[in-house]
């Protein structure tokens, strides 16, 4: 059509290739064609762990005959996480205590302070063995935590001891929460942090790379503290309280370390997990780890745990005052705290 676009006009070429919509319209409309919209079905969400992976886990676990000795870890946060619980002056009708495990929080939940307990977790076995006080009403139910289906507004208390680092959709099993949950009702729970097992983490990355050229997730990523505070608003929860705390265990060198986390359950369930490493691998890893971080002739390891409380709002929560109703600026706090908290009023 052109011998040499460079030496047309751009003029020329909107007369050219211009397009009648309105003809281009009509065309459309004589053909009767009908527009359907295709809506994408994939998850809002994206499956980084293996439920099912981590149920046969448990159940392993838990079925050890020496399964005692691995809840050293669980018992210190789910008696922690109690504690928290007991601070709050209230007697709870009905509560429940989302992946229980062996029952850590549960037999630390007095029956002054909940009636009705309701445990869930994956694993029958676990189920089974979980325990609770003198005189505490329970129900255990076999569910997994991303499928609760409690009714809405029917549950007092939503508890959970470190369990919901597996959940693939936290922000949908937050919202499943929150519509459980009464007004003014309250979640407390523990997840492990994101610097949970970093000691582990960098020796075999670093091992790794330089026995293959490269690095596999052999640990599952965790959950970081400012996600959850932002997860939890999104959710709709109130008067949100976080903080972490860390947990720091010896261990004889770092083969004693993978083998209390496979007796705890809290093997690697990513679907994107190595199925081996290599002795030279494991190996390289366990001397960079005592290199690094050896400690009193072993090494030790650092478990971040991430305590929360979020309160779905309520008419008999304190609320904030509407704006530009305070009567005393805070330029003048400090005068304010000489004269003993005091404001002089003018005559």
């Amino acid at each position: 059509m052109f011998k040499s676009i460079r030496k047309v006009s751009t003029k020329q070429l909107l007369k050219t290739f211009r397009i009648n919509y309105n003809e281009s319209l009509k065309l459309t409309a004589s053909w009767n064609i009908n527009v359907v919209t295709n809506y994408s079905t994939q998850t809002a969400y994206q499956n980084i762990f293996d439920r099912n992976a981590k149920r046969l886990q448990k159940e392993r676990a838990a079925r050890s005959p020496d399964v005692e000795l691995y809840d050293y870890l669980k018992e210190e946060v789910g008696f922690r996480l109690a504690d928290r619980i007991i601070d709050i002056k209230r007697e709870f009708a009905n509560a429940a205590d989302i992946g229980c495990s062996r029952g850590f929080l549960s037999k630390h939940i007095m029956a002054e302070s909940v009636q009705h307990l309701t445990l869930c977790d994956t694993s029958p076995t676990m189920l089974a063995q979980a325990q609770g006080t003198p005189g505490l009403k329970m129900t255990k139910l076999e569910v997994d935590e991303e499928k609760l289906d409690f009714a809405e507004n029917s549950l007092d208390l939503v508890i959970s001891s470190l369990s919901l680092h597996w959940v693939n959709d936290l922000p949908g099993c937050f919202s499943k929460v929150i519509r459980s949950l009464k007004p003014d009702g309250v979640f407390i729970a523990s997840l492990f942090g994101g610097d949970t097992l970093y000691e582990l983490r960098s020796s075999l990355q670093l091992a790794e790379i330089e026995r293959k050229g490269g690095l596999a997730p052999h640990i599952s990523p965790f959950t970081q503290i400012r996600d959850v505070g932002a997860l939890l608003n999104r959710a709709g929860f109130t008067m949100l309280t976080i903080d972490t705390d860390e947990i720091v265990v010896g261990f004889p060198s770092m083969f004693e370390l993978m083998w209390d986390l496979k007796g705890m359950a809290e093997n690697n369930a990513a679907f994107n997990r190595p199925a081996h490493i290599s002795r030279e691998t494991l190996l390289a890893a366990s001397a960079i780890y005592k290199e690094l971080y050896a400690k009193d002739d072993g090494v030790s390891a650092t478990f971040q745990i991430i305590y929360f409380v979020g309160w779905k709002p309520g008419p008999n929560q304190p609320q904030p005052l509407a704006r530009g109703s305070g009567d005393v600026s805070l330029k003048d706090l400090g005068k304010i705290i000489e004269t003993g908290g005091t404001k002089k009023t003018k005559a």
